[in-house]
């Protein structure tokens, strides 16, 4: 009997099955996978104790609907190819995008898979059962979309193999309110990011050049959930987005926007065969993401700033003249890769320096996706 990660009813069952694929995988794909860079996926450890006293009775029917919800498991069985999922010819391929593309599946395996692994171990040392099962039906679904894209690689030739990441790669330790902010942000906006595709390409259905895009609306509601799931968590102590802990929601913010338009600038055949210019794909992704955060942040950026664009640029530029320094290598790369690393760490404290737009927090947090 033919299983997948998609059918898969736990994280386990799902890993169990990747597990037992990965004699098919790339050493090239999972070194690429392991890299640690400031704008690679990571993996992240924090205090699990903390986790585990958490007390959801604050927001106890948002939390049991969502749960719910999750329980309900609307995309079981989704995540696998069928009939609609189209023949890819990769060694008609341009080079350049299918360079770009693959780099692009393989970020994209690597951050879902770090999802999976802290959500996992949450459920793993955890006693309390409301966080648990969250972080049960959250890895889960991390499972399932790292184990899907893995497929996709495995048609180009290379995979990740997911079960050495898990003992290889380096583990980054975060406070748990870190934790919030950051896997916060990074489940809203790889919402916005993956809907903002998908109506693009329902709209302009020629520049669908490969069929993993037919999955994304889907994809990205299970992302949805996961970001709904962390703002009830950060309401739970209304401490978590108030103080001074508004400055670290303002840096995770400015950080995790800035990497983004980083990371996109390096894919531009990615970009182009998709048919969308970069700077208005990131800016209309920026404003999901600011529309979204809105449910539990006080605070958003001000992406219309002018400032804001031309510090996005300066940074891309920082970044493209700290990796010629890491090619050059010696002492003169080495100074090409400081003189990069100052300018890229002025160009953040100038984005970091924009004033903030600030908003009242709405009563209830859940949101439903309408994009």
């Amino acid at each position: 009997m033919n299983v997948h990660s998609a059918d898969a009813t736990t994280v386990e069952e799902g890993l169990a099955i990747q597990e037992r694929q990965a004699v098919l995988d790339s050493e090239t794909a999972t070194a690429v996978a392991m890299q640690d860079t400031l704008l690679t996926p990571r993996f992240y450890t924090t205090d699990f104790e903390e986790l585990d006293a958490i007390n959801v009775s604050p927001v106890r029917a948002d939390w049991d609907h969502l749960i719910a919800e999750m329980r309900a498991d609307p995309n079981k069985g989704h995540f696998k190819k069928d009939d609609t999922w189209d023949h890819v010819d990769w060694d008609a391929m341009e080079p350049e995008l299918k360079k770009e593309f693959i780099d692009f599946l393989i970020s994209s395996c690597t951050a879902e898979f770090s999802g999976c692994v802290l959500y996992k171990e949450m459920k793993r040392r955890g006693k309390n059962h409301d966080v648990t099962e969250l972080f049960q039906l959250m890895a889960r679904d991390e499972a399932r979309h790292a184990g899907f894209i893995n497929d996709a690689l495995r048609e180009a030739g290379i995979a990740v193999n997911l079960g050495f990441l898990t003992q290889a790669k380096k583990y980054t330790y975060f406070r748990p309110k870190f934790i919030y902010y950051a896997t916060y942000l990074s489940e809203k906006i790889g919402y916005a990011r993956y809907i903002t595709i998908f109506r693009h390409l329902e709209a302009n259905p020629d520049k669908r050049f490969h069929p993993i895009f037919k999955w994304f609306e889907e994809w990205c509601n299970d992302e949805f959930r996961h970001g709904e799931a962390f703002a009830l968590l950060m309401k739970t102590d209304p401490k978590l987005t108030s103080g001074v802990n508004v400055w670290w929601i303002k840096f995770f913010l400015t950080a995790v926007f800035a990497t983004m338009h980083v990371r996109d600038h390096q894919r531009p055949a990615f970009h182009a065969a998709l048919g969308v210019d970069t700077d208005w794909y990131g800016h209309e992704v920026f404003r999901k993401t600011s529309d979204l955060s809105k449910q539990i942040f006080p605070i958003t950026l001000d992406i219309d700033h002018p400032r804001w664009a031309k510090g996005l640029r300066v940074l891309q530029r920082a970044s493209i003249q700290i990796d010629e320094g890491k090619r050059k290598g010696g002492i003169g790369g080495k100074l090409t890769e400081w003189a990069g690393a100052a300018r890229a760490a002025l160009a953040f404290a100038a984005l970091y320096t924009i004033p903030a737009k600030r908003h009242e927090v709405p009563v209830s947090t859940r949101l439903e996706p309408l994009y």
